[in-house]
C-alpha cells in the first residue's frame, strides 16, 4: 500500500513538472517598447500591460492566476467593449483569462493566448457585481445543451447577442471563437445584420464563454496574424459540418509536443531566467 501510494506521488509530481511552463516564473512585465511576438500559439510579449483589476463595468475574475496581462490594445478594447455594454445597461462584463506577464505558454487551459492579444469574455452580464469571493471561484454558466446541438433556452438572453456583436464590431478584432451551437443560435437571431458573424467562429469547449482574439498591432514586426476569415457570415455548410456524425479517430484537437519558441521568445525567455 504504502508504495503504490509513494508511486502514484511520484506520478503526480511528474505530471505537474510536466505541466509546468518557465514562463510562469516571469511575474513582472518585460520592459520595453510594446511587442507582440510570434504566433498566437506559440509566442510572448514586450510590454505587456495589466488590466486594472477594479474599474466600472468589467470585474477579472480569478485574479490570483495573474493572468491579467495583455498588450495595451487588448486592456484598451476590454475597456472600450466594457464601457459600451455599461451605456447599454446589459450588465457587467466579466474578464476571464488573458495572458501572463510575458505571455508565453500556460501550464493548462489554452493552447494560445501567448502573445497578449486573446481574452476570454464569459457569455454572462451579471447585473450586481461580483464579491470577491465569487472572483476567486467564479461559475461557468454552461449555454449548450448536453447534445451540443443547441443552446439552452432558459440560459440564452438577448443581451448575449449584443455583448457578442459588439465586440465583433470592434475594427480591433480579428475573430471570436464561440462554441457551434452558439453560433448556430447566433446565425438564427442576426436577421438582416449578419456582417460581424463572420468573425465569429465556431470552436470545440467555449460553452460559457467568447474567445476574442486581435489582429497583430501594425508596430508589432514579428507578430503572425492569421489569414482572414472566410467569406460570407458562415451560417452555411461550414456550420453544420460541426454537427454531423464525427469519422472515427476525428473530434477535438490532439495535443503535441510544442514547437520551437520564435528566436525572441526564446532570447527573452533565456535572459529573464538566469
Amino acid at each position: 500500500m504504502k508504495a503504490a501510494l509513494l508511486a502514484l506521488t511520484a506520478l503526480l509530481f511528474s505530471v505537474a513538472t510536466l505541466a509546468a511552463t518557465p514562463w510562469q516564473n516571469i511575474r513582472q512585465p518585460i520592459s520595453g517598447a510594446p511587442q507582440s511576438i510570434g504566433g498566437f500559439a506559440n509566442g510572448c510579449i514586450v510590454g505587456a500591460q495589466p488590466l486594472p483589476l477594479e474599474a466600472q463595468g468589467y470585474q477579472v475574475m480569478r485574479p490570483d492566476q495573474r493572468r491579467y496581462f495583455g498588450h495595451p490594445d487588448l486592456i484598451l478594447f476590454i475597456q472600450r467593449l466594457s464601457a459600451q455594454v455599461h451605456n447599454l445597461r446589459l450588465g457587467e462584463v466579466l474578464v476571464g483569462d488573458m495572458g501572463m506577464a510575458a505571455g508565453g505558454r500556460f501550464n493548462g487551459g489554452h493552447a494560445s493566448h501567448q502573445t497578449g492579444l486573446d481574452v476570454d469574455i464569459w457569455l454572462q452580464l451579471p447585473k450586481t457585481r461580483w464579491s470577491a469571493q465569487q472572483l476567486l471561484k467564479p461559475q461557468p454558466l454552461d449555454l449548450v445543451a448536453v447534445d451540443g446541438k443547441n443552446v439552452l433556452a432558459r440560459h440564452w438572453r438577448p443581451e448575449i447577442v449584443s455583448l457578442i456583436k459588439l465586440a465583433a464590431r470592434d475594427d480591433e478584432v480579428s475573430r471570436i471563437f464561440v462554441n457551434p451551437a452558439i453560433k448556430k443560435q447566433l446565425c438564427a437571431d442576426a436577421g438582416a445584420d449578419r456582417d460581424w458573424l463572420r468573425k465569429v467562429r465556431p470552436w470545440f469547449a467555449h460553452r460559457a464563454h467568447m474567445h476574442v482574439r486581435l489582429r497583430c498591432p501594425p508596430e508589432s514586426l514579428e507578430c503572425q496574424d492569421q489569414p482572414p476569415p472566410p467569406p460570407g457570415d458562415g451560417c452555411d455548410a461550414e456550420l453544420e459540418s460541426w454537427f454531423a456524425p464525427k469519422k472515427p479517430g476525428t473530434g477535438a484537437p490532439v495535443k503535441r509536443q510544442p514547437p520551437p519558441l520564435p528566436p525572441s521568445c526564446q532570447a527573452l525567455l533565456d535572459q529573464h531566467l538566469l
